[in-house]
């Protein structure tokens, strides 16, 4: 496993941190690695998109099929 030092984290940073691992019943640094960890994920996001079947649907129909039902709610 490998280390990540991080320096010059601002004062305020580091305090809505130490809330956040709080609020979690966790260290900062298990936090920090946490939602790391979730964010690291979106590296994949591009090739999952791209292996993705096409359905020839336009974005503007989904668009104005959205704008119909929030109409006649």
């Amino acid at each position: 496993m490998k280390t990540l030092p991080l320096l010059n984290v601002p004062d305020e940073v580091m305090e809505r941190l130490e809330r956040l691992a709080k609020r979690e019943h966790m260290t900062v640094p298990a936090f920090v690695v946490r939602e790391l960890t979730d964010l690291s994920r979106r590296a994949d996001n591009p090739d999952l998109l791209g292996d993705l079947p096409d359905s020839s649907v336009r974005v503007e129909d989904i668009l104005t099929d959205l704008d119909e039902a929030r109409s006649r709610r």
